[in-house]
């Protein structure tokens, strides 16, 4: 959750939201990272969860993602939540909760709805006074 904190923090700097990401196979080895950069690119899709996902993919040579973990500082929105079920990870660790937008047990709950195909193991609340005092001070800053 560490290095997830570390490309939270770097987003700030392109006025995105503080949010970091990583995804790390089954030895222990990060191979996916993202921040978000919705604003950096001009992109809607451009969730920390999204850019991390698609980093591993790429490593991997293949959509499936199995045997690994997603550790992100922020819980996942719905879109996030569809990609973590699509690309077929094993965990899901997130830091704070997002009462606004969340999609692991906030406002909805994706990753585990039985009518999935496949549903992750969840870890919440990972370093969460860390993460939301990061969202706190950007968005006391910029609103």
């Amino acid at each position: 959750m560490g290095e997830a904190l570390d490309l939270a923090r770097s987003a700030v700097a392109e006025g995105d939201v503080p949010v970091g990401a990583l995804v790390v196979d089954p030895s222990g080895a990060v191979i996916g990272r993202g921040r978000n950069t919705r604003e950096r690119d001009g992109d809607p899709t451009g969730h920390a969860e999204i850019v991390a996902i698609r980093e591993a993919a790429a490593a991997r040579g293949e959509w499936r993602l199995e045997g690994c973990t997603l550790v992100v500082t922020l819980e996942p929105c719905t879109m996030c939540a569809g990609a973590i079920v699509a690309a077929r990870l094993d965990r899901l660790v997130f830091g704070a909760w997002d009462d606004k937008a969340g999609a692991v047990g906030s406002l909805w709950d994706v990753v585990r709805d039985r009518r999935l195909n496949h549903r992750p193991e969840v870890r919440s609340g990972v370093r969460a006074p860390e993460s939301t005092a990061l969202l706190q001070e950007f968005f006391a800053t910029h609103r």
